[in-house]
């Protein structure tokens, strides 16, 4: 590997060593005792390992103080920035089956109560033994600290829980599916309802359900209820371009005169996170429900639900050509929220509307560093020609 070879020393191109900036935000994090009282964000965690008897608790900041949480994630911050907040989020863990949550005990449902406020929770954690481990990165989660087994907890202030949520968590006979949809139809954002699906508060079989898988069922639930409403709009007319871009992420999304289709290309330029060689794949669906999980993993469903939340809005159904294209300077994966928070982004900008496919093909390219002949042969979407409406004539 270059890394045993190089030492820090840049070898593979990347602006920042991953390895060495993982060392330094651990060895900055104060001194973690048995003890931490602070605020969490409202977040919290369900693991995967050991399943079906995973590792669950509250994630709370190292520093232990009660003046704030750590700043949520954001594109409008650096990636230096995030890395070195979320290094400072301990994760306190606690073994528990995850059919505790049909009937949960007093620490499940204190960390239950976490899940289902909408603001930072005064709590308290005594651990086994003093929380320990490196910087942890993930593809789908935000990075985040040591970890610790809890020996005990309890909450310090009162959980801010919106009605609506209550109302559902309490609500036994709906299925999950149906749940996710009127949380979202309410106002509730994705995080709130990924704790929520995560901590066993949704649905008629009440169960943990790890927060990596959460996170994208939640993407996939709503997606799914908005596509059976964007299906029965009529289609757009014309070519209608969207472009955005956060955290090195950038984000072409093309609108095509048609009926529902979405196709993501995904291009990982050489030296960003994972693709050391560089990586281009496309996945894709049409009006027919999706069978099957996405080879391009959470990042699929989260870009979708971007694109799927503009054209329910605007009460239109379209065939869609979205672009990811990461660079180099994405040296460190920070959570699937950013290809979501990217996309929405780009949907949220100033549509540029084009006459032909031709033309908004070639301003596509002028945003896009990698050259068309690399990506374009991946798109199925281009493969067949696009009809057109009768009102354009």
């Amino acid at each position: 590997m270059k890394c045993i070879t190089c030492k820090g020393r840049g070898l593979c191109g990347r602006p920042v060593c991953p390895i060495l900036r993982r060392l330094e935000e651990t060895a900055a994090l104060p001194r973690i005792g048995l003890r931490l009282e602070g605020l969490s964000p409202p977040e919290v965690f369900v693991g995967r390992y050991g399943y079906p008897r995973v590792k669950a608790g509250p994630m709370l900041p190292a520093g232990g103080s009660l003046d704030g949480p750590a700043q949520p994630p954001s594109l409008s911050r650096d990636i230096g920035e995030i890395i070195a907040a979320r290094s400072s989020m301990i994760r306190s863990e606690s073994k528990i089956s995850i059919k505790d949550a049909q009937a949960p005990g007093k620490m499940l449902e204190a960390i239950q109560q976490i899940a289902l406020s909408s603001a930072p929770v005064g709590t308290e954690v005594t651990f086994c033994r003093p929380p320990h481990g490196n910087l942890q990165f993930d593809g789908v989660l935000s990075p985040s600290g040591p970890s610790g087994e809890i020996s005990g907890m309890q909450i310090t202030t009162n959980p801010l829980i919106p009605r609506k949520v209550d109302q559902i968590a309490e609500d036994r006979d709906a299925v999950a599916a149906a749940a996710v949809g009127e949380l979202y139809a309410s106002g509730i954002g994705t995080d709130h309802i990924s704790r929520m699906l995560s901590l066993g508060l949704l649905g008629r079989k009440r169960r943990l359900v790890p927060t990596r898988w959460s996170i994208t069922a939640s993407d996939d639930m709503i997606g799914k209820r908005l596509k059976e409403k964007v299906l029965d709009c009529v289609p757009q007319n014309g070519y209608y371009l969207f472009s955005g871009e956060g955290l090195a992420n950038h984000f072409e999304i093309l609108l095509l005169p048609q009926s529902f289709r979405f196709e993501l290309v995904e291009i990982w330029m050489a030296r960003s996170v994972w693709a050391e060689e560089g990586f281009i794949g496309s996945d894709g669906e049409d009006a027919r429900p999706r069978k099957g999980y996405s080879h391009l993993a959470g990042g699929y469903y989260a870009a979708r639900l971007a694109v799927l939340e503009n054209l329910a809005q605007r009460g239109r159904q379209a065939g869609v050509l979205a672009v990811r294209e990461i660079s180099e300077s994405y040296w460190a994966p920070l959570g699937v929220w950013v290809v979501r928070e990217a996309a929405r982004k780009a949907m949220n900008s100033q549509p540029v509307r084009y006459s032909s496919l031709a033309e908004a093909l070639a301003e596509m390219q002028t945003r896009i560093r990698t050259p068309a002949s690399q990506w374009r042969k991946q798109v199925k979407l281009l493969s067949s020609p696009v009809q057109r409406s009768l009102v354009e004539f």
